[in-house]
């Protein structure tokens, strides 16, 4: 060391510019080296160099990594990486105070007391260095720095309410991971930065923070070590640390160097607590904003000159105390745990047995152990590759490509990657030693590349995980007032500056659920802000689509294309509702008015196109009387009654009031009054729509299938559905109203009180199976009893010839007569077409207010003599008849026979048993109560007890006066023919 050397300690907290200072004053000279504390800061120093001189003077010195120009003028390394004895004009020391750190302080120490510049020498730190340099350095010159900004404690704050700018630290892997977590949930996203990254990924997760895309930084105690950064506010997240050994609280100078990121430059800066860290005490936290500390007394010393005659002299050598008061002796580091470990290896210690083979193996015992996962599986990896430099001088290139190869891979989660990068840093260490490898210069290069790869997947899982890029992105653009460009695709997805957003559903804007918690309310503004003028284009397009385009569902939304745009609601009448619009209010007023009054206008068509029948009705002021009122109750209950429930009203009607109301399509059946042409599907489905919110359900009932006459009974269905379905309930399933009133058309024939089986057009009409039949007209109020006989072979019978029909019509009762439709209106399709393609059941006579069903059984048919003495099948003689045959086949029947009174079965559930009998007739005489109600008590002519001698016999009917047939009455022209027969 020259005499006139100058050496200097520059001291002082944080932001004082330190380093700065330290590079001008090297690059003031022709050569300098500089060492660092950490690999990452090392790699900043060097960019900044290299901006001022170029590449081609400027070498980077670390573990890992190794750029050494041939014309080198100036060397940025770790402080274990500064070359020894290259005589450079200029030597510097960062963070001198790290010398009495437990782990790494031996080797600041050895610089402090060893290595010197030729011309000037710089050891930069903390104030608390003061008294150990004085007293080991004695020739120091000490230059003070104030800090160049204010600190100020914060207290404490929760994550969410972090300001912007904010630096969160954590001191473990699991707490920064946590804390970053909660960071993207809630303000958008982090950077990471942690010690254990490479310069790449550090250097990428910075970017994201410096450049604006996040405004939060999560990272571990290493920011504290020189890295520049634009922090205004530094939060921890704690106040203790593992430092290898045990967990210990940090001591104020500790936080003084974390919190002192905070405020760079000129700009004053905060620091305070998060998280479960409790409150910093008043006197710590006064120090830190004064920066006193209590000074250092001991420093951390390992002894440097060592002996390599054998391994127990060099751990001698390296265990030795110091011999002066301000040292102190080190803690056992890793490299020599590593060497007495192997030092127990037989075929270690037989290897090591001279001078440059003991050098050889501390030099092996000297690669970090960046994989962390044990000493022992640190100590066997450095066997093996003590044992390759010993045996060959260097590492096989097939056995170090099996190493690299391992590793090179970018899939996995954080973690994966993580590992893989520990571990291609031990590669990439032994490959910077001089004479370890082969080919040096590959495999630097190979093991370079396979760091640069997997650090790029790291910083892209890094980004995916705890960015979100989407919020960081908009939240950015907001923040500047600049003006966001929206985009809608065809598919409604909506980009906002090229970042997915969310959706646009008809009027509403979907946020996308990955949108971040705090700044929600931010994007949703943003994203809106910049979607109105699509608003009100998608407003115009809508006002001018085509009905067509428009529809209603079942639940009574209202539909455009695949986008719910509203729902409609309850109206001062049943056939008026009203429109409820789904329209954010970010789209203004008059898009909502254009879109309500747009729907409003589809539901009023919809209504008056499939209900207009029924309006027009309501609209017919020739109704006067009795027949508007009942017209009121068709609107009323949208063009469907039971009978039962207006019987009266019906039994008032007169044969004019009726005409004028079979005009508009009435049908007066015997269960149901109805208009056949709102039985359609689209009526049905609007119908029970309406009646749904008339009736202010909360779930609407679903329309049957189109075309089936007979549907399960849906259960917890509300009452009335059915009816509103156009179905009334019998038994398990309920039949369509329509095909119920045929039905009843065949019923009226039948000796309902004899007793009668079903007919093949009852079972084709119903579409049933007999037993489903008989279920049916269990509901309807018939009993069904089961019985079983042989099956009747068909024979050919002999049909007699037709009698003239007015000497048939002459031996019928007059109940008869009127009951036998004319020929052309008896015949029933087999197809049961759906209600849209059925017209009116013919009706047998003219309606008196209740349907009359036969009570008196049909005139048995007699069997031809021919048919009645046909002899059986001879069988051959000598052969047995076939035994099959022999058997006769069983066939299952149901005879039906009415089980209550009219009263009952017209009266809906509920209103059974009351009520007064209806004895009369609509005309106001008695009716004959073989009609269907129970017989007069005693033997009175025509009465049970005047059967029970002989045979049937008919009593007249009092003579009545005939009433006026109705001329829009569908059966009037069969009536008269069969007047006109009789």
């Amino acid at each position: 060391m020259a005499s006139s050397s100058r050496i200097a300690a520059v001291l002082g907290p944080t932001n004082t510019g330190k380093t700065t200072y330290a590079i001008e004053r090297m690059l003031g000279h022709r050569t300098g080296v500089i060492g660092l504390p950490l690999r990452l800061l090392a790699r900043e120093v060097y960019d900044r160099i290299v901006a001022v001189r170029g590449p081609s003077v400027v070498a980077l010195v670390t573990g890992e990594e190794r750029i050494v120009p041939p014309r080198t003028q100036y060397w940025v390394c770790t402080v274990e990486a500064m070359p020894e004895g290259m005589g450079c004009d200029f030597l510097a020391v960062d963070e001198i105070q790290l010398c009495a750190d437990p782990e790494r302080g031996h080797v600041f120490t050895d610089r402090l007391l060893r290595a010197r510049g030729l011309h000037e020498t710089l050891f930069l730190g903390s104030d608390t260095m003061r008294g150990p340099i004085s007293a080991l350095v004695p020739e120091a010159q000490f230059v003070r720095r104030e800090r160049m900004s204010q600190l100020v404690y914060a207290g404490a704050k929760k994550v969410s309410r972090m300001p912007p700018r904010s630096a969160i630290v954590g001191f473990s892997v699991d707490n920064v991971y946590a804390i970053a977590e909660l960071i993207r949930r809630q303000k958008g996203g982090a950077a990471v930065v942690m010690g254990a990254l490479s310069p790449r990924t550090r250097n990428a997760q910075v970017a994201l923070y410096q450049n604006g895309e996040v405004d939060y930084l999560v990272a571990t105690d290493a920011i504290g070590m020189g890295l520049n950064l634009d922090i205004d506010h530094v939060a921890f997240s704690a106040l203790t640390k593992f430092d290898g050994r045990r967990m210990r609280p940090l001591a104020p100078n500790e936080l003084a160097q974390i919190a002192g990121r905070a405020g760079r430059g000129m700009s004053d800066g905060t620091f305070g607590v998060t998280g479960e860290a409790p409150p910093l005490e008043d006197g710590v936290a006064q120090a830190i904003m004064d920066h006193r500390f209590t000074p250092l007394k001991k420093l951390n010393w390992r002894n440097a000159a060592l002996t390599f005659g054998s391994v127990d002299a060099l751990i001698r050598s390296l265990e030795e105390s110091p011999k002066l008061d301000n040292l102190v002796k080190a803690r056992e580091a890793d490299d020599l745990m590593a060497l007495k470990s192997l030092a127990q290896v037989a075929e270690v210690a037989a290897r090591a047995s001279d001078g440059p083979s003991v050098r050889l193996l501390w030099d092996v015992c000297r690669i970090p152990d960046f994989r962390g996962i044990s000493h022992a599986e640190h100590a066997s990896l450095l066997e093996a590759i003590f044992g390759y430099l010993h045996e060959s001088g260097a590492v096989p290139n097939d056995w170090f490509a099996r190493q690299i190869k391992r590793i090179d891979r970018t899939d996995g989660d954080i973690d994966a990657l993580s590992k893989r990068l520990a571990y291609i840093r031990t590669w990439t260490y032994v490959a910077q030693r001089k004479g370890w490898v082969q080919d040096e210069s590959h495999w630097r290069g190979e093991t370079r590349a396979v760091e640069d790869r997997v650090s790029d997947a790291l910083h892209e899982r890094l980004t995916q995980r705890f960015v979100d890029r989407r919020t960081s992105v908009l939240l950015r653009r907001l923040k500047q007032k600049e003006a966001l460009l929206a985009e809608v695709n065809d598919k409604g997805e909506v980009t906002v500056e090229g970042e997915f957003v969310g959706r646009l559903e008809g009027f509403r804007f979907i946020q996308d659920k990955g949108s971040a918690g705090a700044d929600e309310k931010a994007l949703k503004a943003a994203s809106l802000q910049a979607l109105a003028p699509q608003f009100h284009l998608r407003a115009d397009r809508f006002y001018n689509a085509p009905d067509t385009e428009i529809d209603f569902t079942e639940q009574g939304g209202l539909m455009w294309g695949e986008h719910a745009v509203g729902k409609l609601t309850k109206g001062p009448e049943p056939l008026k509702p009203q429109v409820e619009v789904f329209v954010d209010e970010a789209a203004g007023a008059d898009v909502a008015q254009k879109v309500q009054r747009r729907l409003q206008h589809f539901i009023d068509r919809k209504v008056a196109a499939l209900f207009e029948p029924l309006l027009g009705m309501q609209k017919d002021e020739t109704l006067t009387g009795l027949a508007r009122g009942f017209a009121f109750r068709m609107v009323e209950n949208l063009g469907v009654l039971t009978r039962a429930t207006v019987a009266q009203e019906v039994k008032e009607l007169d044969q004019e009031a009726r005409g004028a109301l079979r005009k508009h399509g009435i049908r007066f059946g015997q269960f149901t009054i109805f208009m056949p042409a709102l039985l359609k599907p689209a009526p049905t489905r609007l119908r029970l729509v309406l009646w749904s919110l008339d009736r202010g359900l909360a779930e609407f009932p679903e329309a049957p299938p189109p075309g089936l006459v007979t549907i399960p009974i849906e259960p917890g269905a509300p009452d009335g559905a059915d009816t509103m379905a156009g179905y009334r309930a019998a038994g398990e399933r309920a039949i369509r109203i329509d095909m119920l009133e045929r039905l009843a058309d065949m019923l009226r024939a039948e000796d309902s009180r004899g007793g009668f089986e079903a007919k093949p057009d009852m079972l084709s009409i119903t579409g049933m199976t007999l037993e489903q039949f008989a279920d049916l007209m269990g509901g309807l109020g018939y009993r069904a009893e089961r019985g079983e006989r042989p099956k009747v072979k068909p024979v050919d019978a002999v049909i007699p010839e037709a009698p003239n029909a007015a000497e048939s019509a002459a031996d019928k009762p007059v109940m008869d007569q009127a009951e036998t439709a004319p020929e052309g209106l008896a015949v029933e399709p087999a197809e049961t077409p759906p209600p849209a393609d059925v017209p009116p059941a013919a009706e047998a006579l003219p309606d008196t207010g209740e349907a009359q069903l036969a009570t008196e059984p049909a005139d048995a048919q007699e069997v031809p003599a021919e048919i009645a003495e046909a002899p059986a099948e001879e069988v051959p003689t000598g052969t047995a008849p076939d035994a099959k045959l022999a058997e006769p086949e069983i066939e299952v029947f149901f005879t039906f026979t009415w089980g209550r009174n009219r009263q009952q079965q017209n009266r809906p559930k509920g209103q059974r048993g009351r009520g007064k009998p209806q004895d009369k007739a609509e005309g106001g005489g008695r009716r004959d109560r073989s009609s269907g109600g129970k017989p007069p008590r005693g033997k009175k002519p025509g009465g049970r007890g005047a059967q029970q001698g002989g045979a049937k016999t008919y009593a007249a009917r009092p003579p009545k006066q005939d009433k006026k047939i109705d001329p829009d009455n569908p059966f009037a022209a069969a009536l008269m023919g069969l007047k006109d027969k009789t």
